[in-house]
This record gives C-alpha cells, structure tokens and sequence, in this order.
C-alpha cells in the first residue's frame, strides 16, 4: 500500500511503533540512531541475556520492515545529509524532547520549505504546547496523566501501571493513522502538514467511557482488582476458574441483564442456586440496588454463588458453555496460551524472521490486519546498528568510500 513512500524514523523509545506500522504498510522506513546506536538498544530483555544492542529485544519488536543508518544530526555535516534524505522523503517521524529538533534546524517550517510534500509527526508526551510541554515523562506519569492508571489495582492502595509499557504506544498508533489521513488529503493538494501527538491525549481512550463520567456528573468508576467500583457497587469484572481466569460480564439492564438473566436460570437448573435468586429482575438489579431497594449484601451473596462456579470449571469449559449457551465467559488467556493458540495458527498469524548474524529465526507477532490486495509481509527484520549506511550514503546519496571513512572518523556516522 505505502510502498511508493520513503518514511524518516528519527524516534526514541518513544515513537518506534508508528514507524513499523507504516514499514508492515509497505513503505521505505528509514530508521536514522545516533553513532553507536539508539539507547533503546539498551532495553532488555536480550536473547540469551547477553546485553548488545542488536540482541535487544525490545528492540525487535518495534522495528521490523525497517532498513536502519547511523547519523549525528547535531553535528553540521549530519545534519546536511539529513537535509538531503529529507529532499525526498513523504513521511518524517520524531518523538524527540520539545524543541530540540527545532534548535538544530531541524523542525516543521525548516523542513517544509525544502519539501513542501512532507508529512511530519512529532510524538511527545503531553504535546508541542500548553504548560506541562516540557515535563519529564515515564510511562507511570502518562498513564496517571491520561487516565487509565486510576482504573489499575486495589481500592486500599495506590495504583499500579501495566507491566509492559503502553502510553506510547497507544500514542503511536494514534500517529501513524493521523500520518495516513494526512496523506490522503496530501492525495489531493499535493501538500503536507504537520501533526502534534500528545501521548497524554491519546491515553483517555484506553479508559473507555470513564473518560466521559466528570463531563456527565456522572458516578465515577473507581478501581478494585478485578473490577470497578461504582458508588457502593463492587462490580467483578475477572473470576476464579479451575486452571486460571476468566471474564465475565455479570451486569444488568436492558442491554446486559438479558445474559445474566440466562445464566442465572443455568446455575439455577444445575443445582447453584434457588428459585428467589433465579427470578430476581435482572434488567432492574441496577437500579435496585442503587435505590436501597435489594441490599448491597444481597448482591455480595449472588457473587459468591457465580464465583463457586467458575473456580469449579476449566477456562475451556467455561468457554464452551458460553458458545453453547450464549453466555459471557471469555478465557483470561497467558502469554503462553497466546503463542500456542490454534486459533491464531489457523490464521498464520505468527510469522518466522531470520536473524542470519544470529545463525536462526525467531517468531514475531503477525500482521496488525489482513488485507486481501496488499497483505502486510515481513520484508526486513529488525536492523543491527548502521546496517544499512552503505546502501543509503553511498548507494543513494552517491558518498565515495574515502567521505564515509571520514565521516566515520568524526562521529557522524
């Protein structure tokens, strides 16, 4: 789809997703470190737990269909072959610190009146603008600052954030779909613009509707493991199961009450509860039990009975049942369900790199989406430190060999 189309990645930890979003679309990523090699090269887990910069891999998982060079952008000659590849560039992203790029020479208007056709992504924090621009950030700050953290953890306590990092990479999803869309108008009037990412705002999101409750004067959903708190209700969300977990979604109403209604005459013929609990109005539970009208006891009593079922089947059974009878289990799956499902092996979603400096392949997550006319491949696997600055300043920018050694020589490349 993209192949046509010469992308710049000039992104920390930070922005490394959107350029393989647009690389696994097809087009020509350029991965641009500085001399020695991005510092997210330093971030592990490494293969074999051998620390090097192109063992890292968390390197691997955000870089793939990637061809990567080497250049100190400071330095004014670095920056000149920057200036070159920019001539013919379509997309430039960077996740650099507020103003830095701009110091150098380096921003929207300086590049825009060199290519007027360039795309460029800035992805940061809490964005280009406004009082908290310059604030250090983690992804601890982000999610606390965007709103998900408050959901995350037990009531008694402070929050905790998801192990694996996720700000920004709900921030560069949103950066590469707002490149796309600035393409598709550049389709048309043949120009540019310039797109301002703030990771903060891309987060609320990833809180579903609690986003909307304060706008709304609406209760606000409080955390609890395994749920949400809403007002004096303690909504479980995650339930015990023989081998692990499962979701379950055990609400009320219109829309929800229907399924619980469902289940409840089940456990009801399998011998779990009686006839009153059985024929409680399951649409108006809600309601009732915020009016006071069935005590919030009540409610802990039926939970129990729902929970004791769970924890006495498999998630497998649990998920047949729900097939079966159109009830709401789904498996809380691990990391090593995930990567042994025969569901996604049907799909051919995980997908065999080589790493020939490594003598082997490894399996990478599959495709984001299958597209019929234009599946996304996996062309190139993640790049070692300057892999490619031959092909690009000598093989493109036409560099002789004694201009590289120099360049070498000074730290630039």
């Amino acid at each position: 789809m993209l192949s046509p189309y010469r992308v710049l990645d000039l992104t920390t930890e930070r922005g490394l997703l959107c350029g393989q979003i647009l690389g696994d679309l097809g087009a020509d990523v350029i991965k641009i470190e500085p001399p020695g090699g991005s510092p997210a090269r330093k971030i592990g887990p490494f293969y074999e737990d051998l620390p090097h910069p192109d063992r890292s891999i968390y390197w691997w998982a955000y870089n793939r269909n990637k061809r990567g060079i080497t250049l100190d952008i400071a330095h004014p000659e670095g920056r000149e072959l920057l200036l070159r590849l920019t001539r013919g560039a379509d997309f430039l992203i960077e996740s650099d610190d507020v103003g830095r790029l701009a110091s150098l020479g380096l921003g929207y208007e300086d590049l825009r009146a060199l290519n007027p056709r360039l795309i460029y992504v800035s992805i940061s924090p809490f964005g280009q603008d406004g009082p908290k621009a310059r604030y250090a950030d983690a992804d601890l700050v982000l999610m606390a600052a965007g709103g998900p953290l408050a959901l995350t953890g037990d009531e008694d306590r402070a929050p905790v954030r998801v192990s694996v990092p996720q700000a920004y990479l709900h921030a560069c999803a949103d950066a590469a779909v707002a490149a796309l869309a600035a393409h598709h108008e550049r389709v048309a009037s043949g120009l540019g613009q310039y797109i301002d990412v703030s990771a903060q705002q891309s987060l609320p999101l990833a809180t579903q509707s609690g986003i909307l409750a304060a706008p709304f004067e609406a209760d606000q959903g409080l955390r609890i493991a395994g749920g949400v708190k809403l007002g004096p209700l303690k909504v479980q969300l995650v339930w015990p199961a023989k081998d692990g977990w499962v979701s379950l979604t055990f609400l009320f109403g219109s829309g929800l009450g229907v399924f619980t209604k469902k289940l409840m005459h089940y456990l009801w013929e399998q011998g779990w509860c009686d006839e009153a609990t059985r024929d409680k109005d399951w649409i108006a539970y809600g309601e009732l039990l915020m009016t006071g009208k069935e005590p919030i006891e009540e409610y802990e009593r039926v939970k129990k009975i729902v929970s004791s079922f769970t924890a006495a089947h498999t998630k497998a059974e649990l998920l047949d049942l729900s097939l079966d009878k159109g009830f709401l289990f789904a498996p809380v799956t691990t990391v090593e369900e995930v990567a042994q499902s025969e569901h996604l092996r049907s799909r051919d979603y995980f997908r065999p790199m080589e790493h020939p400096e490594l003598g082997r392949s490894f399996l990478y997550p599959g495709p984001f989406a299958k597209f019929h006319e234009s599946p996304v491949t996996y062309r190139l696997r993640p790049p070692m430190v300057g892999e490619h600055n031959r092909d690009i300043y000598a093989g493109e920018l036409g560099l002789g060999e004694n201009e590289l050694a120099g360049l070498a020589r000074k730290g630039i490349i």
